[in-house]
């Protein structure tokens, strides 16, 4: 089978590449999927160097999530036959052209979610679902302010917020990514990430400030998130992809009377195993109502990823990408 193999740990990604791997089997408790997408996620790019904190022995197979068929199931394994949909993944291994996972992994694939975009939806829609639902306990006509609101996560973020009935405001770096957001899910406002946006946060919401800010860039953003929040408001942690851990002094949050929260959705779902899938029931269930819907920037044949891993590093991804094994 081909998959994407990484042999060494180097800068560059140059210890990845396709390999032709036999096909492997399923163990007690397992499950083999023939992958027909797979999603490219910034772990992945950064496994390649052993920049990510999870290293899994050398060599291995990248790739977090992805959709497919089963194509046969392991001793002990009941609810799963040859030929259903699924979605689902592990750690590694998703960027080949079978992938072998515990069938607790697995879920049934939405009917509306094509194999891209289902392949596209688990990770990013996760997260947001944590992020809004279990740590900010949004309520229907909230202000969210979603940063980064281009990238796979982010623009989940927007998806969901909109179906949950906020009014979501969506900053973005570029003129042709806050184009595209506005034509992808129309939310209430498209403002510039750049400086000064916490001025347009505050008009936009009568001076009030945005009850949710979802902020998975950090350092100057987070800054002066701090500064449009409203009180009583909730500045969620995703991640640092600017570079720069901030940091806030206490009083401001005492002062404006606002929570910093931290999301971590798998972990969220490793300590709270029924919480955990309630989540994943639960925007399944929007997918298969047509109410969310992941879109995908690119899919590319496996033999081309490393044009989809550069189309992350040249951050000019509007959701995710995709390869076809």
């Amino acid at each position: 089978m081909r998959a994407l193999q990484i042999r060494e740990l180097l800068s560059d990604h140059a210890g990845a590449a396709l390999a032709d791997l036999p096909v492997p089997l399923p163990g007690p408790g397992e499950v083999r999927v023939r992958v027909r997408a797979a999603a490219v996620n910034f772990p992945d790019l950064l496994m390649t160097g052993g920049g990510y904190q999870l290293k899994p022995d050398l060599p291995f197979v990248s790739g977090l999530e992805f959709a497919g068929e089963v194509d046969a199931v392991g001793e002990g394994v009941d609810g799963w036959a040859p030929g259903d949909a699924v979605i689902g993944g592990n750690r590694f291994g998703a960027m080949a052209e079978y992938a072998v996972v515990p069938a607790a992994n697995l879920r049934r694939k939405p009917e509306r979610l094509s194999w891209d975009e289902a392949a596209a939806y688990p990770v990013a829609y996760l997260t947001a679902y944590v992020a809004l639902v279990r740590c900010a306990r949004v309520e229907p006509g909230e202000w969210v302010l979603v940063h980064g609101a281009a990238g796979g996560v982010g623009l989940a973020t927007v998806d969901l917020a909109k179906a949950l009935g906020a009014r979501v405001i969506a900053a973005a770096s570029s003129a042709e990514k806050r184009e595209a957001i506005a034509r992808l899910y129309a939310p209430d406002a498209v403002i510039s990430a750049g400086p000064g946006f916490r001025d347009e946060v505050k008009a936009l919401t009568g001076g009030k400030g945005a009850d949710v800010i979802f902020d998975p860039v950090g350092g100057d953003i987070f800054d002066e998130s701090t500064r449009c929040i409203a009180f009583g408001g909730r500045l969620l942690v995703i991640g640092f992809a600017s570079g720069r851990i901030a940091e806030v002094s206490v009083n401001m949050p005492l002062i404006k009377g606002f929570s910093v929260v931290g999301v971590r959705a798998g972990e969220y779902g490793r300590r709270f195993p029924d919480r955990g899938a309630e989540n994943v029931a639960a925007i399944d269930a929007l997918a298969a109502a047509g109410k969310i819907r992941p879109h995908v920037h690119a899919a590319l044949d496996l033999a081309d990823w490393r044009e989809g891993f550069a189309m992350l590093e040249r951050r000019e991804v509007v959701g995710k990408v995709v390869l076809k094994p």
